[in-house]
């Protein structure tokens, strides 16, 4: 079971509204510079143990509006007046409150090596937010402001939001601080699975896998070749998994 898994529950997107266009891809380059980042140090500092604190919130969305989400959500925050609710991630500015955690992948087809974005969490998006007063009650305002975005379903927890434990959002921001700046391969093998090989003169051939070079994206592939099996070195977009039967 992934980490998506764990935390959240699936969600069918057969009931989104017919009009609805997807967002455009996410683009890595929409990072501020660590040099323009302002902290969140003079915002507010919450008791430990309060509802009243800001504290981590998951929004589920409709497929495909993750990044029109996140792009509305930290312009209006600004333009509402709605900051004294929201704070960024670690390290983020104050442009950049909503976390939508995503990696680079490369991939290879016809002999080329691609990268693209993406989503770790596909539907569901991160804020660190005050959605509680004193009392235990929903803050109506931040609530509302949330929920009446094009493409978002609700807040895990419906009409009351239920906080991530610290366990799982650290997991989660872990996961964004170990992809920053990597790009890792789309597929991941291991030792002793069967492949087949796709291109190049090995073209066809089946092979074991010996070992895997994760940094490189490279494989070590036995293949056999005239009744022998000898060492092969591949890219991973140049072998398929494949079963023995």
């Amino acid at each position: 079971m992934s980490d998506t898994e764990t935390i959240l529950a699936p969600f069918s997107a057969d009931t989104a509204a017919a009009d609805i266009a997807a967002d455009p891809p996410f683009e890595a380059s929409e990072v501020v510079p660590a040099a323009e980042v302002l902290t969140a140090t003079n915002f507010h500092v919450a008791a430990a143990n309060s509802r009243a604190d800001f504290r981590w919130y998951a929004i589920q969305t409709l497929s495909n509006m993750e990044g029109r989400v996140k792009k509305y959500l930290d312009k209006f925050i600004e333009k509402d007046e709605m900051g004294e609710f929201f704070l960024p991630p670690p390290g983020r500015p104050l442009t950049d409150r909503v976390l939508m955690p995503t990696e680079t992948v490369s991939e290879r087809k016809n002999n080329r090596t691609y990268t693209k974005v993406r989503k770790l969490y596909p539907n569901y998006m991160f804020l660190q937010m005050r959605l509680y007063d004193d009392q235990g009650k929903v803050l109506q305002k931040p609530w509302y402001f949330v929920n009446n975005v094009q493409g978002v379903i609700n807040f895990i927890g419906g009409n009351e939001p239920v906080p991530l434990k610290p366990e799982e959002i650290q997991r989660i921001l872990k996961q964004v601080a170990e992809a920053e700046g990597k790009v890792v391969p789309s597929k991941l093998y291991n030792v002793g699975e069967n492949v087949k090989v796709t291109e190049g003169p090995f073209a066809n051939m089946t092979g074991i896998i010996e070992a895997v070079d994760v940094e490189r994206a490279k494989l070590h592939v036995s293949v056999s070749i005239f009744g022998r099996f000898t060492p092969v070195e591949l890219d991973y977009g140049q072998v398929e998994r494949t079963t023995e039967d």
